[in-house]
């Protein structure tokens, strides 16, 4: 299992760096960090510069999205980052969220984020593709690689996934909901003729490590409001008994809206609908054997990456833990059944 981090890329940039810099000193090997733009700084400039201060981690956005900007000038980025620092990007994508909803737009549709995809990947693999009716194609780009991972929750964008995505990026780690997820992903590869083992499959979740349960909780209670924002549109979609666990649909019945102004923080004061058993179950909390016991749960049912996000305020002590104890643990235990 390879491990990742999830930043937000607040003022200071230099704060961003030294997190990730201290994720590859703990053995992290992705660097990802949130892409909307009016809430957070502009992630690829602090990409490069992440790049430019560590040697190894693999850097990307966790998740960019087809409307924001245009997809050559997406691609592009990657392209130019890969020529300047080796091919160490990768690319989360999905149909957008907090980065179209701030400016009152609309996440794009499937058949949009399908044909995104395509090119993206394309021009960041130094590949000609067809665009706009016409095709295009990096003069300057030579030996660029870039992988797309697509952020899905409803049947449909998973199906998506299996079919064209290089990874699956699923933002909770509730077990129960994950295997499904992983396995309809794996069903749609299958059935478009593809190898469902080549697929990368990562769990994204808060990762706390402490003995405080109820301070963990709170801390970390924002992400149970911000997957329901997506699980409030798969409901609108497909209704309540639709083709998608009750396990992930049934605590939003106490929401009552959504304020992107507190997106992704953990002081976010308008996500007490998400009740306790939710926080634990879609995220990682408590002492490094907890971790490990989980994160060994998570593996056996296929994930390939744990990417924590670090949005509370124990970050320097979760990732020296992770590093000294988590990430060996898992490591030496995955070798010892090869």
């Amino acid at each position: 299992m390879d491990f990742g981090v999830v930043l937000q890329t607040n003022p200071p940039a230099a704060r961003t760096v030294q997190l990730a810099q201290l994720a590859e000193a703990h053995g992290f090997s992705h660097v990802w960090t949130f892409d909307s733009h009016l809430l957070w700084e502009e992630p690829y400039v602090v990409h490069s510069a992440i790049l430019n201060a560590t040697r190894r981690v693999v850097v990307g956005p966790f998740v960019t999205n087809p409307a924001t900007r245009d997809w050559t000038v997406t691609a592009s980025v990657f392209a130019t980052l890969n020529e300047m620092y080796g091919n160490r990007t990768i690319c989360g994508i999905g149909r957008g969220d907090s980065a179209v909803r701030a400016t009152n737009g609309k996440p794009t549709t499937l058949a949009q984020l399908r044909e995104s995809i395509h090119v993206i990947r394309e021009l960041g693999n130094s590949r000609p593709v067809e665009y706009q009716g016409a095709t295009v194609q990096f003069p300057w780009s030579r030996g660029s690689e870039l992988d797309v991972w697509v952020a899905a929750y409803g049947p449909l964008a998973l199906k998506l996934t299996g079919e064209v995505g290089d990874g699956f990026i699923l933002q909770l780690a509730d077990l129960d909901i994950a295997e499904w997820m992983i396995a309809t992903v794996k069903d749609a590869a299958a059935a478009a003729g593809r190898d469902p083992e080549s697929i990368a499959f990562c769990v994204a979740a808060p990762m706390y490590i402490g003995d405080d349960w109820e301070h963990m909780r709170e801390q970390c209670r924002w992400f149970g409001g911000m997957v329901g924002n997506h699980v409030a549109d798969i409901v609108s979609k497909y209704g309540p008994s639709g083709d998608v666990p009750r396990a992930l649909t049934d605590y939003i019945e106490g929401r009552t809206g959504y304020d992107y102004n507190s997106h992704g923080k953990a002081s976010n004061d308008h996500v007490d609908f998400v009740p306790d058993e939710i926080v634990d179950r879609f995220c990682l909390l408590g002492t490094a054997e907890e971790h490990i016991a989980k994160l060994e749960r998570l593996a056996a049912i296929g994930v390939t990456q744990f990417a924590g996000y670090l949005q509370h305020d124990n970050k320097e002590e979760t990732l020296r833990v992770y590093g000294e104890t988590v990430i060996p643990a898992l490591t030496e235990r995955v070798t010892a059944t090869r």
